[in-house]
């Protein structure tokens, strides 16, 4: 059987090597998002560790900055893309998974160290199912985009709105519906990597887009391990 051929910037490229150049693209998604993810869960753990940080940081005022601050990165990387350097680009990705430790440190101090391990791998399995899936199925998952754009946005709202109210059943109502709506985020964002990468011209374009794919996925992951935790992670007395 004749290999297809494409047309790519100004190259004819065959399927086989589409395929392969996907392939090595994934894998650098990937390796963006696994390293962020460790850098996040090193910093966590090192400030749980220390009484004195965790006092300097979520002691005084200090902690909204360090809470708010991940959301400024992902603004700044998410709109400012397009006008940063590749260097600058991976630079604020990994400042952003090391604010992230610092900002969700508190996991540490709050559920039990067994928990917290049990729910990451629960986390890392879930994850790794539907990342297949995304990238494997034929189905276009693009009509599940504005659904889940939905269920992520009123997420956030009653997210805000629980941090006056306290309620312990509307938290638990958030971290459920927060579960199925990263476990679709996963699979969608997933395919939507795929499909921008051959749609891509230019290495410099493909190297951004690994990083932001990367974002996109560590997101998906971090969100999911919370809502998880939230659900069947087991507090300390």
């Amino acid at each position: 059987m004749a290999l297809q051929e494409r047309v790519w910037g100004r190259a004819t490229v065959t399927q086989a090597e589409i395929d392969v150049g996907l392939r090595r693209h994934m894998l650098q998604v990937y390796n963006y998002m696994a390293s962020g993810v460790l850098l996040t869960g090193i910093v966590a753990l090192l400030v749980a560790s220390s009484p004195a940080a965790m006092q300097a940081i979520f002691g005084t005022p200090l902690k909204w900055v360090v809470m708010l601050s991940p959301l400024a990165f992902v603004l700044v990387l998410s709109f400012g893309v397009h006008r940063l350097s590749t260097a600058a680009t991976q630079a604020i990705f990994w400042v952003f998974a090391a604010t992230m430790g610092l900002s969700i440190a508190t996991i540490f101090v709050v559920f039990t160290g067994e928990s917290v391990a049990r729910v990451f791998f629960i986390t890392a399995g879930t994850f790794a199912a539907m990342s297949l899936y995304g990238y494997t199925t034929k189905t276009d998952l693009s009509k599940f985009g504005s659904f889940l754009l939905m269920g992520l946005i009123g997420i956030i709202l009653a997210g805000l709105v629980n941090m006056f109210l306290q309620s312990s059943a509307l938290q638990f109502a958030i971290s459920a519906i927060g579960v199925l709506v990263f476990v679709g985020l996963t699979a969608y964002d997933t395919q939507r990597i795929k499909e921008m990468y051959l749609e891509s011209l230019g290495d410099e374009a493909l190297s951004k887009q690994a990083v932001m794919g990367a974002l996109s996925l560590y997101l998906d992951f971090i969100n999911l391990f919370m809502m998880l935790l939230q659900l069947i992670g087991v507090k300390r007395d």
